[in-house]
């Protein structure tokens, strides 16, 4: 397709303005902790929904989102819908996996990342469990693979890819505005609850991410329109003029797939499944825009059974 000249000035204008500034916004985001908002209550009354069945978290991949840690608040909803929650240290291989139903990958990162944030980001799976867990899934296990924002968003790369979806390493914003969390929404049809039989929500939050691309078979169900930006930076937070600048409009944060006899839900961002607090800030479901997002977790969540 043959693209004029005033596409790419277009473009590097944007770029720069982006630049600018999401350099202030970024780093003072970073700057302060985000931590696991212990006060957080799930808003419904307590449900058996989930009795019998055990979601098991990963924690053998340096995942930055662990049971007792930041997913303390993903936890506690799922429990109060009577799931059994769990958490694993064992690597993937066909051994460890038999007898999980339900496993979660919040966030897990090479080694090689956990000082630095910057290019190169290998995988934090091996070769070996990337073909584990893809049999896992074929054979009737049910994946939810969490990835946020760079590096994250890299070290999942090829369990991604072994599915189908493809991961940018990269973050993604809302250039029209200065701040704040994503809203997505049915009337934009950014949001798609109906995939989910979700009654009754027309929006939900998230903040910042990754955006991707969803394999024909699959189904989004929170949508990028042309507000949306994808940033490819070589270090985190750092949007210098080697910046790379991708349209997000039509990529996906959110999507499930059957999989063979299974099933896999994919998320470019962790925080919306989550209650934290940066500095006085609350991020997730603790959140104001976010109040609803417990309803789309407890849905993936059964969708997943």
């Amino acid at each position: 397709m043959f693209l004029h000249r005033s596409y790419f000035i277009k473009t590097y204008i944007m770029k720069q303005l982006i630049n600018a500034v999401l350099i202030l916004l970024f780093s003072t985001t970073i700057s302060a902790q985000q931590v696991s908002d212990t006060t957080y209550l799930p808003p419904t009354k307590a449900s058996n929904v989930g009795a019998g069945t055990t979601v098991v978290i990963d924690e053998a991949h340096n995942n930055f989102h662990t049971l007792n840690g930041r997913y303390a608040p993903f936890a506690k909803v799922l429990t109060h819908s009577g799931y059994t929650v769990a958490s694993s240290g064992e690597t993937f291989t066909d051994r460890s996996l038999k007898g999980i139903k339900i496993l979660v990958i919040a966030n897990a990162i090479n080694e090689v990342n956990l000082r630095e944030w910057r290019t190169p980001t290998p995988s934090a799976f091996t070769k070996d469990e990337i073909i584990a867990l893809n049999s896992w899934v074929k054979n009737g296990g049910s994946l939810f693979l969490i990835s946020d924002h760079m590096p994250f968003a890299g070290a999942a790369k090829d369990l991604a890819k072994s599915f189908g979806f493809i991961f940018y390493n990269s973050f993604v914003r809302d250039t029209s505005k200065d701040n704040g969390p994503d809203i997505f929404t049915t009337a934009s049809k950014t949001f798609n609850p109906r995939a989910l039989s979700i009654p009754d929500i027309d929006s939900v939050a998230t903040f910042t991410g990754q955006a991707f691309d969803i394999p024909s078979k699959a189904t989004s169900i929170i949508t990028f329109d042309s507000r949306y930006t994808i940033l490819i930076p070589e270090e985190a937070w750092v949007f210098d003029k080697n910046v790379t600048a991708l349209p997000a409009e039509g990529r996906s944060q959110l999507a499930i797939m059957n999989y063979g006899k299974g099933k896999i839900a994919v998320s470019g961002e962790a925080a919306m499944f989550t209650a934290q607090i940066a500095g006085a800030t609350k991020v997730g479901m603790n959140s104001v825009d976010g109040k609803e997002n417990h309803f789309l977790l407890v849905a993936l969540i059964r969708w997943l059974m």
